[in-house]
């Protein structure tokens, strides 16, 4: 049963993705990427769409048929993703020109609040309630909530290129499940987690953008996975991590670091299409 929500979502997210992806482009709701290829956006509203519409089964098994498929602690995933989802639409939407912290640091003392700014604020909220109540030690607790906050921020730093987030969080997850041997957290997370790996196929592929709703939404499931996985030490270790990756990227450019990097550059541009080539959402 462990595995049924993860199934479930995935099965969802295949049924409804292309077209929901059609009806973004019908409807106008596109945006350049960085090869200037008009693309569906913000794609990662399919992501939120598609575990919704699995939780109509789920949910009717758990209450009917009083199956155990919601792996603990899914109400806080659900909590904390959900929100940090709905602060990257709003991001998407209404987004100025300020971007990464030092924008939107500069943008509040100039009296402007950005949506970056509020998305920050919001996420630290959302992280704060959601992890609420599942640790006994205080310094566990924040140490978890820097975590999380900082993660969802990063892998919104990442999404500067098709499929760089999704790419980074299957990574990371293999890491994860190999390091402590362990796939409870993705029977919590497989709601989400999997019609992250559908969207992310069209990401990659240049065939659709998940925008900060996605993105944001993607940093959150590996905030989630790493302080659900790992003790005090191990998250210690992935938030100094977290924090040296956050500054680089705050002053130096990540896309330039990955193109110079051999290895990276090549895990990097694995999956897109040829330069050139079109595309079709």
């Amino acid at each position: 049963m462990r595995a049924l929500p993860f199934v479930i979502a995935f099965v969802a997210a295949f049924a409804v993705t292309s077209g929901m992806l059609r009806s973004l482009s019908a409807a106008g709701f596109q945006r350049e990427n960085y090869r200037r290829r008009a693309l569906p956006f913000p794609a990662g509203i399919v992501i939120v769409a598609a575990a919704a519409l699995a939780l109509i089964p789920l949910a009717l098994l758990a209450e009917l048929a009083e199956a155990e498929v919601f792996r603990y602690p899914v109400g806080a995933v659900a909590i904390y993703a959900l929100g940090v989802a709905f602060l990257g639409l709003l991001d998407d939407i209404l987004s100025g020109e300020s971007r990464g912290w030092r924008g939107h640091g500069s943008a509040l003392l100039g009296g402007t609040l950005s949506t970056g700014a509020l998305k920050a604020a919001g996420s630290l909220g959302l992280a704060l309630f959601a992890l609420a109540g599942l640790y006994d030690d205080k310094g566990r607790y924040l140490l978890a909530v820097a975590v999380l906050v900082l993660a969802t921020n990063l892998f919104n730093l990442l999404d500067l290129r098709p499929g760089r987030s999704v790419k980074a969080f299957v990574l990371l997850g293999l890491g994860l499940a190999i390091g402590t041997w362990n796939l409870e957290p993705l029977a919590a997370l497989g709601l989400f987690a999997a019609p992250v790996l559908v969207v992310g196929v069209y990401d990659v592929r240049e065939r659709a953008m998940l925008g900060d709703t996605g993105s944001n939404l993607v940093g959150a499931l590996a905030g989630l996975w790493i302080v659900l996985a790992l003790g005090v030490t191990g998250q210690a270790v992935a938030l100094i991590l977290i924090v040296v990756a956050t500054v680089y990227g705050e002053f130096r450019s990540i896309s330039a670091l990955i193109d110079r990097t051999p290895g990276l550059r090549q895990l990097d541009s694995l999956g897109r299409p040829a330069r050139g080539r079109p595309t079709h959402a």
